[in-house]
C-alpha cells in the first residue's frame, strides 16, 4: 500500500514540491564558486550549442549551474538549458523537480530506444540552445557512459562540457549511484572541465575521453571541497 501511494502521481507531484523547496533552500544558503570560468566562458558568451554533461549523482546541484551562467554572463539569458530526461519514473520525477528551476525537459533515453530522445536533442542543438544529459542516468551502471551523448556530439558537430558539483556539507544517498545531496548552509562549487570534440566519422572512440573528463571533474569538485584553495575557482 505505501509503495502504491508514493508511485501515485499525485503524491509524487508533492515529493516533487517538497524537494524542490528544500533544494532551492539548501541553493540560496550555500557559499557557491565555479572552476573553470574559462570553459565555460566562450559557450556563454556566444551562447553556442553544447552538450552539458554529468554523472547522475551529481544531478541535484546542477541546476545552480544555469543560475550562475546567467549571473556572470548578460548575454546568456537566452542561453535556454534543455534537458533529457527518461520516460522512466525516477526520470520523471527528476523532471518534475529539475523544471521548477527553468529548465526545458525532453523526454527520452540516451540508451535503451533513444532515437526518440537523440532526434528531440537533435532539434534543440540546432536552434543553438545547450543540452544537459546524465550519461549513465537514470539506472547505471554508475558512470558508465551511454554511447548516445556520443553519437548525439558526432552528429550535431557540437562540444561535451564536462560538469560536474560538490557540497561541503551533504549526504549521500544509498541509491546505485550514490547520489551526492547537498545540505543547507554548504560551501560548494561547481565544475567545468576542458570541452571534449567528438570525431564525426567514429563517434564510440570518444567516450572513453568522455568518461575520464566527467570522472576527473568529479574528482576536482570533491578536492575542492576539502581545500578551496588547492583548486582554482572564483566566487559567484
Amino acid at each position: 500500500m505505501l509503495r502504491k501511494l508514493i508511485r501515485h502521481p499525485t503524491s509524487q507531484a508533492a515529493f516533487a514540491r517538497l524537494l524542490t523547496l528544500y533544494l532551492a533552500f539548501c541553493y540560496r544558503t550555500a557559499r557557491w564558486s565555479l572552476a573553470g570560468h574559462e570553459n565555460i566562458a566562450p559557450l556563454a558568451e556566444q551562447g553556442a550549442p553544447v552538450i552539458v554533461a554529468f554523472w547522475h549523482e551529481r544531478l541535484p546541484m546542477m541546476p545552480m549551474l544555469w543560475t550562475v551562467t546567467h549571473r556572470l554572463f548578460p548575454g546568456a539569458e537566452h542561453w535556454q538549458p534543455h534537458v533529457l530526461v527518461s520516460r522512466h519514473r525516477d526520470g520523471r520525477f527528476i523532471g518534475e523537480v529539475v523544471s521548477r528551476f527553468r529548465l526545458v525537459m525532453v523526454h527520452g533515453s540516451t540508451s535503451r530506444g533513444g532515437a526518440a530522445g537523440l532526434r528531440a536533442m537533435l532539434r534543440v542543438l540546432r536552434d543553438r540552445s545547450p543540452v544537459a544529459i546524465t550519461p549513465d542516468g537514470p539506472r547505471g551502471p554508475r558512470r558508465v557512459a551511454a554511447e548516445g551523448v556520443a553519437q548525439l556530439a558526432a552528429i550535431a558537430g557540437v562540444p561535451v562540457l564536462p560538469t560536474a558539483a560538490a557540497a561541503s556539507r551533504h549526504h549521500l544517498l544509498p541509491s546505485w549511484d550514490r547520489m551526492m545531496l547537498p545540505l543547507p548552509f554548504a560551501r560548494a562549487v561547481l565544475v567545468c572541465g576542458a570541452p571534449v570534440r567528438v570525431p564525426r566519422g567514429d563517434a564510440l572512440v570518444a567516450l572513453p575521453a568522455i568518461e575520464a573528463a566527467l570522472n576527473a571533474a568529479c574528482d576536482t569538485a570533491d578536492a575542492w571541497v576539502a581545500n578551496p584553495a588547492a583548486v582554482a575557482s572564483r566566487r559567484v
